[in-house]
C-alpha cells in the first residue's frame, strides 16, 4: 500500500484542499454545511412523500388492556 493510498477519500480530499492545516479545517466545514443544506432544503423534502412515516399498522383495538 503506497503512502498515498492511506486515508481513502477523506484524505484525497483534505490533500487536495488548499492552504494550511486551519484554512481546510474552515472549507471542510464550508463543505459539510453545503451538504447538510443541500439534504434537507431539496433531498428531504423530495424523498418524504415516499417514505412510509403515516403507514401504521397498529390496531385501535389490538393489544392488553389493564
Amino acid at each position: 500500500m503506497d503512502e498515498k493510498d492511506k486515508g481513502g477519500m477523506y484524505g484525497w480530499i483534505w490533500r487536495h484542499l488548499p492552504g494550511n492545516a486551519w484554512v481546510r479545517v474552515m472549507i471542510s466545514l464550508v463543505l459539510v454545511l453545503a451538504v447538510v443544506f443541500v439534504l434537507f432544503q431539496y433531498v428531504f423534502p423530495w424523498a418524504e412523500p415516499l417514505l412510509p412515516f403515516n403507514d401504521v399498522t397498529v390496531d385501535e383495538g389490538s393489544g392488553a388492556t389493564p
